[in-house]
């Protein structure tokens, strides 16, 4: 998994005041939750352009004044007009402790079904895992090749080493779908 380094201050004033100095100097109020107790920082927005306009996963080392903490994205809260950052929530990463997050899929190959005239679907975008942090993927890919027309991929079909996959087993993630032209050419050679 990729690593991403940012750098944040401790802040000790909480409340709304605060949190509107920090936003009116460019900084967002940030936290990283864990068991040990929960680390209030804030990061400048400008350095959290890599960690939230990407569609990939990233591990953090979050360094809080000479402090660093292993830690993954949990939630942003955005201004409901403006879409401004408002807070993030961040969970501290332990190596023995599985965590859950979304991973993006991918899929692989041309199936047979989209050579017989369907159109591959990506049903699920992001995928919900848990993994111990040393086996947490930045993507997941999926092989299709085998894919027939009208056919879909569920969860349950799918096993990956180390990682345990959240989503419900009979959610489908792909699927090869009939295209008008696909049908149509099917009814001609049924009447033929």
């Amino acid at each position: 998994m990729k690593v991403l380094e940012l750098a944040g201050k401790l802040r000790t004033d909480a409340g709304k005041k605060a949190t509107k100095k920090l936003r009116s100097e460019g900084l967002v109020p940030c936290v990283i939750n864990s068991k040990d107790g929960n680390v209030n920082f804030s990061i400048p927005t400008v350095d959290l352009r890599p960690l939230l306009f990407t569609p990939h996963v990233y591990l953090l080392a979050i360094n809080v004044e000479g402090t660093v903490y292993n830690a993954i994205l949990k939630s942003v809260q955005n201004h409901v007009v403006t879409d401004e950052v408002l807070h993030i929530d961040f969970i501290k990463v332990t190596d023995d402790k599985k965590v859950e997050i979304e991973v993006p899929v991918t899929l692989e190959g041309f199936a047979e079904g989209v050579k017989a005239g369907g159109k591959l679907t990506l049903v699920q975008r992001k995928l919900k895992v848990r993994a111990l942090k040393q086996y947490l993927p930045d993507i997941i890919n999926i092989n299709v090749e085998s894919l027939k027309l009208g056919a879909s991929l569920k969860i349950r079909e799918l096993s990956f080493d180390n990682i345990e996959l959240l989503n419900p087993g009979n959610s489908v993630v792909a699927a090869i779908r009939l295209t008008r032209a696909a049908k149509g050419a099917m009814a001609a050679a049924a009447t033929k």
